[in-house]
């Protein structure tokens, strides 16, 4: 089989370009384009994608989701070379990947990468690929240039298998930020944190990340923004239809996925009600409960097998002014907070005696301040 010798490099994002200059580096004749208009400094660019294509061998997709990777090869499809194989590293639905094998045929190749900019710079991608046997070995030597090539059966494999390598990831960062906020919290500092986060579970993410992760950290280039990773994840929630763990809290979509395990803690404001709630259990004074819920707040769940659901007025009328007789022995502790915006979600678990409630609550922000507009339990006996 003949290897490709001209390269056109279709997307000239952090990833696109750094592939790009990898492969120019190893000697292939590589031209790039980019929808934005983006010029590389270190290969040549050209402003007419259809040009780029009709010149080359091998046309490398390196877009940012599936919608942009069918425009421009339905833009570019007749201006193909007899021959010429589309390797699309983007990271898009496995649907979307599906499609696309069936759009362009035996010459399409779909090979999404696991590693960022750093890895693609040092040809150490892993990269799961699903062709046609004749089309992956035409561009084997290519792929060799980037990383290790792992075959996979199909492109809709190859999507889904990218999509669960990120969610990880995903998870992953959310680890550690739950661990900064827990560390901040005892008041730890950074610096030792991080050494310590280095020598466990997390000890590779924190090492390459670290810049993003001190008291003050230093500028730097995004690998992988948290714009794209989002992307994925949702990518991820619709095609399995099974729901992901949340990653509250603002953030800014072109920083890098380490910015956001540095997102702070809730602000105490949404705190208060849940505290107010944790007040009125210990002192029996129904007067703080009023505090917590909005007065059209609801209060349910099973007891003694039946459903119920308590306005507010019912629930304060099951306190009377006084603490538990044990309340010494009982404690309450929240486990979980999810801020959105003007909305929040808080679990709680309270242990009163023989029996241990898990509470959850849904709270709102109204009139700058929050307060909670529902809770629904359940009893452990």
């Amino acid at each position: 089989m003949t290897s490709p010798h001209t390269i056109a490099v279709l997307g000239l994002g952090r990833m696109g370009e750094t592939i790009a200059t990898r492969l120019a580096a190893q000697g292939w004749d590589v031209v790039g384009w980019t929808r934005s208009g983006h010029t590389s400094g270190t290969v040549s660019t050209t402003g007419d994608p259809k040009g780029a294509v009709a010149k080359a061998d091998l046309v490398l997709l390196a877009l940012f989701d599936g919608p942009a990777c069918r425009q421009v090869l339905d833009d570019v499809r007749d201006s193909l070379r007899a021959g010429a194989t589309v390797l699309n590293t983007s990271t898009v639905a496995p649907a979307e990947a599906a499609a696309l094998a069936r759009h362009i045929g035996p010459a399409y190749i779909h090979a999404p990468v696991l590693g960022s900019v750093p890895a693609a710079a040092a040809g150490a991608l892993q990269i799961l690929a699903a062709a046609d046997r004749e089309a992956l070995d035409r561009v084997r030597p290519v792929l060799a240039a980037l990383g290790t090539v792992r075959p996979v059966d199909d492109a809709s494999t190859a999507a889904a298998l990218k999509l669960i390598a990120n969610h990880s990831l995903a998870g992953a960062v959310l680890a550690l930020r739950d661990s900064l906020r827990q560390a901040d919290a005892l008041g730890l500092p950074r610096a030792q944190v991080l050494d310590v986060l280095e020598l466990g579970q997390l000890g590779g993410l924190v090492a390459r990340k670290r810049p993003f992760l001190t008291d003050r950290p230093g500028v730097g280039t995004a690998e992988f923004t948290i714009g794209a990773l989002a992307k994925d994840m949702s990518l991820l929630a619709a095609a399995s239809q099974t729901p992901l763990r949340g990653a509250a809290g603002p953030a800014d979509s072109e920083a890098d996925i380490a910015v956001a395990a540095t997102a702070p803690a809730a602000a105490d404001a949404v705190l208060e009600p849940l505290r107010a709630y944790i007040r009125g259990h210990a002192t029996g004074d129904p007067a703080h409960f009023r505090d917590a819920f909005l007065p059209t707040a609801h209060i349910e769940g099973i007891r003694g097998g039946a459903f119920v659901s308590w306005t507010l007025d019912e629930y304060c009328a099951l306190f009377l002014g006084r603490p538990a007789p044990d309340e010494p022995a009982r404690s309450r502790r929240i486990d979980t907070l999810d801020v959105h915006g003007t909305v929040a979600t808080a679990t709680m678990t309270l242990s009163h005696g023989p029996d241990t409630f898990t509470d959850v609550f849904l709270l709102v922000r109204a009139d700058d301040s929050w307060r909670i507009a529902n809770k629904a339990y359940h009893r452990h006996p």
